[in-house]
């Protein structure tokens, strides 16, 4: 028998998930650390693909109270073949896990897993980057216009998602990018700033993003200029 593991973990997002960790986590709000936690759980809530942390209520140094139910809009998305799940951006008051007290990310000033800050939310300890430095030849085109033309791109694998071509700037038409408002966070890559294309008037909204200072792993895409290729014609 074998087990094509992508497929199992599609067969679980219904139900309730957890694992835990041997990191200690804090939180801190106003400059308070309002979360200090050696027993942390990481959880993955039903259709969620993003785990929050789960900690004892006696590691919570705050008075809890039951939240008011308020209204919110469920985001399902789709990867691949896989059953619907939840955006990561729905909000946090879609949940069900009972138990330890599970915590929004959102709702906190800053993070830390022992010294160090954790950004856009709880690492998943069964997902990586690997960025791998390759000769294919890359060519983006809109409405018959070239906008990169590479073949030194720095791919990029992510657990779950699609394959990205990061390009050095000189093989990329800087000249039709303006930069954008648009900033996104990722746990495992950092903070992205994007540009839109302009190409014969038209303009592609937040095609394009860099990393100007990546984490760790991301490290060797640092400044290179990566396109959502699907938007490319």
């Amino acid at each position: 028998m074998a087990l094509e593991l992508g497929s199992r973990l599609f067969d679980s997002l219904p139900e309730l998930r957890y694992f835990g960790t041997a990191k200690r986590v804090r939180a801190v709000v106003g400059g308070q650390t309002v979360v200090d936690s050696t027993r942390a759980r990481l959880v993955w809530e039903p259709r969620r693909l993003v785990p929050s942390y789960a900690v004892p209520v006696g590691d919570v140094r705050a008075e809890l109270v039951p939240a008011t139910a308020a209204a919110t809009t469920e985001r399902p998305v789709h990867l691949g073949e896989g059953p619907p799940m939840l955006d990561p951006r729905t909000s946090f008051a879609v949940h069900t896990c009972d138990g330890y007290v599970v915590l929004d990310f959102h709702a906190f000033d800053e993070w830390l897993e022992e010294d160090d800050p954790i950004v856009g939310h709880p690492r998943d300890p069964f997902k990586r980057i690997d960025t791998r430095g390759s000769s294919r030849h890359v060519v983006l085109e809109t409405a018959g216009v070239t906008i990169a033309d590479s073949t030194r791109p720095t791919l990029l694998f992510e657990t779950y998602l699609p394959t990205r071509y990061y390009l050095p700037r000189d093989d990329v038409r800087m000249d039709l990018l303006r930069p954008s408002e648009t900033r996104t966070i990722c746990a495992y890559k950092g903070h992205a700033s994007y540009w839109s294309a302009i190409v014969d008037g038209t303009e592609l909204a937040d095609v394009a993003w860099t990393y100007r200072e990546p984490q760790h792993d991301a490290v060797p895409v640092r400044d290179l200029v990566c396109f959502f290729d699907e938007r490319s014609t």
